[in-house]
């Protein structure tokens, strides 16, 4: 017997996931030449960008000057690889994405290949990032996140009819994913694993995962965070929630409280209209690194709610049209590839956001589009030309 909550879901999944058998019978379609595209999607991916490089050069040039004796250095960077982003988004926009699912494998290998190569470069204590000499550096997680949204959408593909059962639906997916991320956590990178796991999860229950295998699994999941807590000592784990929980206490202000501090106080400054862009005080030398992950605190501070909104509101949209063309795709494979890339961008702003905004404690997550890093620009414009090659293929009712 059906529960309404089984139904609902299935109505929710419907529009996004449909045959391509019931497609050809119950509308008449057409496929979008290749001229075209989601220019809606485009058009807020490019103000995305155009925003976040604004940002980084307001945010980095006192930092930049200070240590470096260049304020352009940042920019100049992050501006090189926006270009260069923006021309291999337009190309990959005219190749067509059903390519990814005959080389997923390749892209798997490559992806773990590169988890285990980046334990052997240690830099302060962690192993996150291949050095590329003048490029900057390359963090394998970043590339990862791609990787493992092709292989989910391979799989739930592959296998949609069978999804609602434990052999076909949980077991591979559980697999790849404690594989993923217990490599993730060695180098460790806790903010890149949820990000990941996030992007499965999710990927799982809207390919048609049953809920009551995601409230059995949750024991594993639990023992997987006492695990975690075990690995990096209790009492570290103790003070990093006592810090968020009250970062302005006296004997907290230190590394990272410190950063979650000035962000708070960058926000605060900045009221309803914001001190102008240009004109923020936290940057001088107060918020460490203030081009990475707390940008948004910035944002706040020089464009005020007002600015803060605008952002917000920004992801939302690219969120939105980003499900519009999930939904219009005409295969499962392009369907899921769309929602994937689309959870990953929107769950990464969100919980930047929350991290920025002391709603949830430091894990170091950069905001897309607007953090300083060029390879990790560089793969969420390729993933954006992933989307705009999907939207070329999307099935539209005529009129």
């Amino acid at each position: 017997m059906q529960t309404s909550h089984t139904v609902a879901r299935k109505e929710v999944r419907k529009p996004l996931l449909q045959r391509e058998k019931t497609v050809r019978k119950q509308v008449k379609t057409r496929k979008r030449s290749i001229g075209e595209m989601d220019t809606a999607f485009l058009f807020i991916v490019l103000i995305l960008l155009a925003f976040g490089l604004i940002m980084v050069f307001s945010a980095s040039y006192a930092n930049a000057l200070y240590y470096d004796h260049d304020s352009l250095k940042y920019i100049k960077k992050q501006g090189m690889f926006a270009v260069v982003g923006v021309v291999a988004m337009m190309i990959v926009s005219k190749i067509d994405y059903r390519l990814y699912k005959k080389f997923v494998v390749p892209i798997a290998l490559l992806g773990y290949a590169l988890l285990v190569i980046v334990l052997f470069f240690e830099h302060d204590g962690a192993r996150r990032w291949i050095y590329l000499g003048p490029l900057g550096t390359f963090q394998p997680s970043e590339y990862m996140k791609m990787a493992i949204i092709v292989i989910f959408s391979v799989l739930i593909s592959k296998n949609y009819e069978k999804m609602g059962t434990m052999r076909y639906g949980v077991v591979p997916f559980a697999l790849i994913l404690m594989a993923t991320i217990g490599l993730v956590m060695l180098e460790p990178h806790l903010s890149g694993s949820l990000i990941i796991a996030g992007i499965g999860v999710i990927m799982m229950y809207v390919g048609g995962t049953k809920l009551r295998y995601f409230l059995m699994l949750l024991p594993i999941g639990a023992l997987g965070v006492v695990g975690i807590i075990l690995l990096k000592d209790v009492s570290y784990m103790a003070d990093r929630i006592h810090n968020w929980l009250d970062p302005f206490s006296n004997s907290n202000i230190h590394g990272d409280v410190w950063q979650t501090c000035q962000s708070l106080i960058a926000i605060g400054s900045g009221g309803v209209m914001g001190l102008g862009l240009g004109g923020s005080q936290q940057k001088y030398l107060y918020l460490p690194e203030p081009q990475n992950d707390f940008i948004f605190a910035i944002v706040c501070e020089e464009l005020g709610m007002i600015g803060a909104v605008l952002v917000i509101t920004l992801f939302v949209l690219l969120v939105y049209r980003g499900f519009s063309i999930a939904n219009q795709a005409p295969d499962k494979f392009g369907a899921m590839l769309a929602i994937g890339i689309t959870i990953q961008i929107g769950l990464q702003a969100l919980l930047n956001i929350g991290v920025v905004t002391n709603a949830i404690p430091n894990t170091g997550i950069s905001l897309p589009f607007f953090s300083y890093g060029g390879s990790a620009l560089l793969l969420q414009l390729i993933e954006m030309g992933i989307v705009l090659n999907i939207s070329r293929h999307s099935v539209m009712e005529k009129p």
